[in-house]
């Protein structure tokens, strides 16, 4: 029969393994959103947008009109919305606009930014010259920031067939906890769920 002290130090193990394992899933997660987006902006899969370092195109008479919308997940204390709920502009003019973020908590946060625009079709035509969403954004206790975003329309999209009908789109964002914080959170209930699984075992 199995003493009491080494079956703490196996349900000690048992708990640890579990832990790890769930870590390494999250942790694989998130690293598989880099190459994912990488492949749906080449292709302008799900609405993905491109990035470009200036506007070379020349801009048309023809107008669109651009929605803004924000989003933010359950586990990011954050208020997130746009300044203005749209924007009406010609194609091929460069356009700046911006949005709001505050942390509501008493902790500071990150967050990343995911990102598509609709019609999905759209994306490949829709460009970014300077965004928030290029990289993770913390946010001290209770701070509020303005965020830009600077965009046009290639005027590539009213000579495909697909896409020349289209004068509206929607550029919407999903704000996330970064995988930092999260690693963090998950690394403190792993400590916890030690420290529980440790008391919960038997003693010699």
């Amino acid at each position: 029969m199995m003493d009491k002290g080494e079956l703490r130090r196996r349900n000690i193990r048992l708990g640890t393994t579990a832990l790890a394992v769930v870590a390494g899933m999250v942790g694989l997660s998130f690293a598989f959103v880099p190459f994912y987006d990488a492949f749906c902006r080449a292709l302008g899969l799900d609405g993905t947008t491109q990035i470009a370092a200036t506007n070379t195109t020349t801009a048309t008479n023809i107008p669109i009109t651009v929605r803004f919308d924000a989003n933010v997940d359950n586990a990011l204390p954050w208020e997130f919305y746009p300044v203005d709920e749209q924007v009406t502009l010609n194609i091929g003019e460069t356009q700046t606009i911006h949005y709001v973020a505050k942390n509501i908590s008493d902790v500071p946060t990150t967050g990343t930014a995911m990102f598509n625009v609709t019609p999905e079709k759209t994306g490949l035509y829709f460009n970014k010259i300077d965004c928030f969403c290029f990289q993770e954004q913390t946010l001290q206790p209770g701070e509020t920031v303005d965020m830009a975003v600077s965009f046009f329309v290639d005027p590539d999209m009213i000579e495909n067939e697909t896409t020349n009908e289209v004068r509206t789109i929607t550029l919407s964002y999903t704000f996330f906890r970064s995988l930092e914080d999260m690693m963090q959170e998950s690394a403190k209930a792993d400590t916890q769920a030690l420290a529980q699984v440790s008391l919960a075992a038997p003693l010699n």
